[in-house]
């Protein structure tokens, strides 16, 4: 029990916990919300599925099967921390886990940026025509570990049903707001809708999917608001990612990325921007929408400050979520 109140909070150190480990976690969150009755999923079914979807994650530095499981962590933890348990319906929870599950599969370590290039033109590129190239890959693989689950009555069925229903929206609605340029696009999105929000209005299926693609973004970069010594690993190894890319791109005579140089780059300046840009607008909006549960952003702004504070002792991630600027208390739920 007290494992599971722990997997709902950000403080969770994912650095304890071997692969092997990880996967019984993942089915502890999907039993937990109650997946397996709701939608009658056959324990092996998804067992066989989060296995495939293991074999699936490269050994890569960042975008690996730990990364995946930070970001379901998170998820499951912002569902139980905003109740939406009682405000969403169970698929949309379902779609909002499995995408965030989903949402790296075969990434190569590569960002978009790199696939697009004129000089580089990855087979990505050329198959999705430059357009999200990653997301659209991790979406494809997805689909083609759906069609592959056994028993194939349970849980493969179980997602291929709801497609109809959901039309095109999962997974890649979910999977495709993960692409960093698509950012702008959808946090301005969720602001237009923010004052017509209305969980009980089950008609307002456009709001609902707004606020999922903020939530798996909010998901995927959750990092920054983790407890220091859970974070700094992390930027370790986005960075040792960055590199790899730079050093490909220096030797291939192809445009180098600033933020990926790792003879211009360094932890507290690589997270200044990032979180005074990416990460605390989308805090700040869902704080807007659950204003009970997130405290005053302000705080968010001082925990900025100590970055610029950081830059010359190279400290690495203030804990956005850690020092109270979101309480994530299981003892609530």
């Amino acid at each position: 029990e007290e494992l599971r109140q722990n997997l709902k909070t950000p403080t969770f150190d994912n650095w304890q916990w071997e692969d092997a480990e990880i996967m019984v976690l993942l089915q502890v969150m999907f039993t937990d919300l109650d997946f397996i009755s709701s939608f009658n999923i056959e324990p092996e079914a998804l067992q066989h599925f989060l296995f495939e979807v293991y074999r699936r994650y490269n050994n890569i530095p960042f975008h690996n099967f730990k990364h995946c499981f930070c970001v379901t962590q998170m998820m499951y933890g912002l569902i139980w921390l905003t109740d939406l348990r009682n405000k969403l319906e169970d698929i949309d929870l379902l779609i909002m886990m499995t995408s965030a599950v989903c949402h790296d599969l075969d990434h190569t370590g590569y960002n978009n940026a790199y696939q697009v290039d004129i000089n580089a033109r990855t087979e990505l590129a050329l198959r999705y025509n430059d357009i999200s190239p990653l997301e659209n890959h991790h979406c494809a693989v997805a689909f083609q570990i759906l069609q592959r689950v056994r028993p194939p009555s349970s849980a493969s069925l179980c997602f291929q049903l709801h497609l109809n229903h959901l039309g095109v929206s999962w997974p890649p609605e979910c999977i495709l707001a993960t692409d960093m340029t698509r950012h702008n696009e959808i946090l301005n999105k969720f602001k237009s809708v923010l004052p017509a929000f209305d969980f009980t209005n089950k008609e307002h299926k456009d709001l609902v999917r707004a606020l999922m693609m903020i939530l798996i973004k909010v998901s995927d970069i959750s990092n920054e608001a983790r407890p220091m010594e859970v974070a700094e690993p992390w930027l370790d190894c986005l960075l040792q990612e960055f590199f790899n890319q730079s050093d490909v791109e220096k030797l291939e005579g192809l445009p180098v990325s600033p933020f990926m140089d790792r003879d211009k780059v360094n932890k507290p300046s690589s997270q200044i921007g990032f979180i005074r840009f990416v990460l605390l607008p989308l805090f700040m909006e869902l704080a807007n929408l659950f204003p009970l549960t997130f405290n005053d952003p302000k705080g968010h702004r001082c925990k900025r400050r100590r970055w610029t504070e950081a830059l010359d002792s190279k400290f690495v991630l203030i804990s956005l979520l850690g020092c109270n600027n979101i309480s994530l208390s299981a003892s609530k739920y």
